[in-house]
């Protein structure tokens, strides 16, 4: 009988308390489908049910304004961020929940440390917040153009640890996914955006530039995952060569993460009971 699958299967291992685990990208197969039903039909209605789900749990931690959760999405460039936002939390009620695009820093904010543009960015009491992309790019773009040294590369990863600890301890709950696709995948997926005119608006040059480095910035994902992976701020990898799949695999694990948070309406206040409108 095959193994059901486990979502912690995709989990990046996490710091044991001595040593980060080894990992590589390459374990983990950017066409597989484990959550798959069978067919994308089934898949988009198990996703819908997903989506509905979703919904019911933001609004409970919308209005019990206590706890925050924090979704992190990375990717190579056509990964799939935007879609995977779409897809999963198009039922979700935009009250409560916020998207954050971080681009390249302006001015000012490469004027100061890393970490300052994010934080003000983290989730609010009651807030489910999804960055697109994140401080994660500090540890990617700035070493694969050699602007910043290992030893520079190193002490970011520990900011990056210890600013995700001091969230966590203050509350707000982090699930960080790598969508996880393939150098082909990502050829198909720039080259449709060259072919559609529809599409020439999603279309960077600067993509062919970085696909140029495909293999520097694997090896940076990589290092970054194995280094930044902890217990209250896990990884997961992310098979994403299929969008469908992609999206259901997301969705289960927020559902779980917010099922798993015990989530319940405020209390009925007493002093409306009783109470007529008129």
């Amino acid at each position: 009988m095959a193994k059901k699958p486990d979502l912690d299967d995709y989990r990046v291992p996490y710091f044991d308390g001595k040593k980060f685990k080894p990992f590589n990208l390459a374990s983990v197969d950017t066409a597989a489908k484990p959550f798959s039903l069978g067919t994308k039909d089934q898949d988009r209605v198990r996703l819908s049910e997903l989506n509905a789900a979703l919904d019911q749990l933001q609004e409970k931690l919308h209005a019990q304004r206590s706890q925050r959760v924090l979704l992190i999405l990375q990717g190579m460039d056509t990964s799939g961020k935007d879609g995977t936002i779409r897809g999963v939390f198009h039922d979700v009620d935009p009250l409560g929940l916020r998207i954050v695009p971080f681009k390249a820093p302006s001015e000012r904010e490469a004027a100061h440390d890393f970490l300052w543009r994010v934080h003000s960015q983290v989730p609010a009491a009651g807030e489910f917040a999804i960055f697109n992309r994140s401080q994660y790019e500090d540890v990617l773009v700035p070493r694969v153009l050699k602007q910043i040294d290992q030893e520079e590369c190193e002490r970011r990863y520990r900011q990056i640890r210890e600013f995700e600890a001091m969230l966590a301890e203050n509350g707000t709950t982090i699930v960080k996914c790598f969508l996880h696709i393939s150098k082909d995948e990502q050829r198909a997926r720039l080259q449709a955006r060259i072919d559609n005119p529809e599409k020439h608006w999603k279309f960077d040059p600067s993509d062919l530039e970085a696909r140029k480095l495909w293999d520097d910035y694997r090896q940076a994902y990589q290092d970054a995952l194995g280094a930044t992976s902890t217990q209250i701020a896990p990884w997961f990898v992310i098979p994403a060569d299929s969008k469908t799949h992609r999206n259901v695999m997301v969705a289960e694990l927020m559902a779980r993460t917010l099922q798993g948070l015990k989530l319940e309406y405020p209390p009925a206040k007493e002093s409306l009971k009783g109470i007529k409108v008129e």
